[in-house]
């Protein structure tokens, strides 16, 4: 018998998972792929399966707790040397637990030589590519101990702090607060103390407070007078302030100014308590309840005082669409355009094509036609394929068309992405739109297949209605509100015929689309879903 720790695999780059759900307990004897615990980052959940089969000796995380790629999360007995390959892997995942390795023989020569010139990169940072750097832990002269932080960089989904790889004295420093920098970009140059071998470079974790820099900024020490909570998402000048990444981010998500925050950690430093405080004496200070908007809050009610009642626990994806839902419809400008278009001769094309696509394996719905349509739309009317930067002054033009699919789950409502839609055929589009559907509603989606969207498509399909308001989901500048198709009597200048009509909805950002973008993009669509044809010219 062996005994195998199992880690946390590749969840697609997703930094502090919750751990939701424990599905096993010691003595417990488990088949590979059998559910070990269940995990729910911001956009979905997910089972996390037994490589192995064998007997649960100890689990390592409960519930509550949050963990990431690498992270060991079970102890497992298997039979034989089976885990023999598996551990080694496992030992690589895991190698911000190990011990400290020995340094190679050459290493140790210089470093016991008194040291050297050491180039210090971007490790292994999960394959992000131009991540931010938003901050610079040290400059020239400093003198720095193995595992001192050097810079901070911030993803889309996380932010790393860049730890030292040995002890020693800043040369130079090749990088910038603002600059983009990938795994392999050298950051500085450093002279490593004698008797100090560089260490390997681990990947970096996301951290709620960075270590302490050398010479933080000591603006902080009186703080000024508490104010109302300034709206979200304005933009603050807080480079002098001391806080890691983790509270800058929330002081953005609350639209709270770190200046005016009294920090309470060690050297000055702001922590998250600090921003959750300030905001709390704001809203207390008011005299009325005020949402981060600053509009009023909608008044708590007792609500058994009218009849029964049970209170129902949101899920964190119902929660966090909750807060993006108001996020995206307080900060985008929305308009939204209606249209019927005629369906009827795509509907007589799709019937015809059903028989075929059955021998192929595939269900031919209208959607790999909408998703096929719009992709073609994105190209006619790039205008549509952008999104704002955060500059404010430029627009972000996409050479490329990934197309978002809301899709309504047990959990809560979830948009995976399909990449590419331009490059692909109805069948293909057909078959990726159903398995990741189907993913969806199982939890299964990975965060990756849920990144990257241009635009979203959201379909009630037989569900019923007329039309709807979609709401941009931001970043992108459009999505497509797709009702339920009817038989209706049109006039074709000399009498009325039965044709099928389909009802859109079109909402866009009307700071980077105007009513003439509009109207173009819905005219082109409706003229290729009203003859399918014009996808070939």
């Amino acid at each position: 018998m062996a005994k195998q720790t199992i880690s946390v695999p590749d969840i697609g780059g997703a930094e502090n998972v919750d751990v939701i759900e424990i599905c096993v307990a010691p003595g417990d004897v488990v088949a590979e792929e059998d559910s070990l615990i269940v995990m729910e980052s911001d956009k979905a959940s997910m089972d996390i399966p037994s490589p192995v089969a064998g007997k649960i000796i100890s689990i390592l995380v409960k519930e509550g707790d949050t963990a990431s790629e690498g992270d060991a999360i079970a102890e497992i007995e298997v039979e034989g040397d089976v885990a023999d390959s598996d551990s080694e892997k496992t030992s690589e995942s895991n190698k911000d637990t190990p011990e400290p390795e020995s340094p190679p023989a050459a290493e140790e020569a210089e470093a016991s030589s008194g040291g050297g010139e050491l180039p210090v990169s971007v490790p292994d940072i999960g394959g992000a590519e131009g991540v931010d750097v938003i901050e610079v832990c040290v400059a020239v002269g400093d003198d720095v101990s193995e595992g001192d932080s050097l810079v901070v960089l911030e993803s889309d989904k996380a932010s790393m702090e860049i730890p030292s790889p040995a002890s020693g004295k800043v040369i130079s420093i090749g990088i910038k607060e603002g600059d983009k920098v990938s795994e392999g970009d050298a950051l500085l140059v450093m002279e490593s103390a004698a008797g100090s071998a560089p260490a390997k470079t681990e990947k970096p974790a996301a951290k709620s407070e960075p270590a302490p820099a050398p010479e933080p900024a000591q603006k902080n020490t009186e703080a000024k007078p508490s104010a109302s909570v300034p709206e979200p998402d304005i933009q603050y000048d807080n480079s002098d302030v001391y806080a890691g990444p983790a509270v800058r981010k929330l002081a953005r998500q609350l639209g709270v100014d770190l200046s005016r925050v009294r920090a309470s950690g060690p050297r000055n430093r702001i922590t998250q308590d600090d921003v959750k405080a300030f905001v709390k004496s704001a809203m207390q200070g008011s005299g009325s309840a005020v949402s981060g908007s600053g509009i009023p809050a909608i008044p708590e009610v007792d609500f058994s005082q009218f009849g029964e009642i049970e209170l129902q626990k949101m899920s964190k994806i119902k929660k966090l669409t909750a807060v993006n839902m108001s996020r995206n419809w307080l900060n985008v400008p929305h308009v939204t355009q209606f249209d019927d278009v005629d369906m009827t001769e795509l509907e007589a094309f799709r019937q015809s094509m059903k028989a075929d696509a059955e021998k192929a394996g595939v269900k031919l719905t209208p959607v790999p036609f909408i998703l096929k349509a719009c992709a073609a739309a994105l190209k006619a009317e790039p205008s549509f394929n952008v999104s704002l930067h955060s500059d404010g002054e430029h627009l972000v033009q996409k050479k490329y068309i990934h197309i978002g699919m809301a899709v309504d789950t047990p959990n809560g409502l979830v948009v995976p992405v399909i990449k590419d839609v331009d490059k692909k055929g109805l069948y293909e589009l057909a078959e990726e739109a159903v398995t990741l559907a189907g993913k969806a509603r199982d939890g299964k989606l990975m965060p990756k297949e849920m990144q990257g969207g241009c635009f979203t498509i959201s379909s009630l399909g037989p569900i019923g209605g007329t039309g709807f308001t979609p709401i941009v989901n931001a970043p992108e500048v459009a999505i497509l509100g797709v009702s339920k198709a009817s038989v209706k009597p049109v006039w074709n200048g000399s009498e009325f015929v039965p044709r099928t009509m389909l009802p859109l909805s079109l909402s866009y950002d009307h700071r980077a689309i105007n009513g003439g973008d509009a109207g173009r993009f819905f005219t082109y669509l409706n003229s290729v879903l009203a003859d399918i044809r014009r996808l070939l010219v």
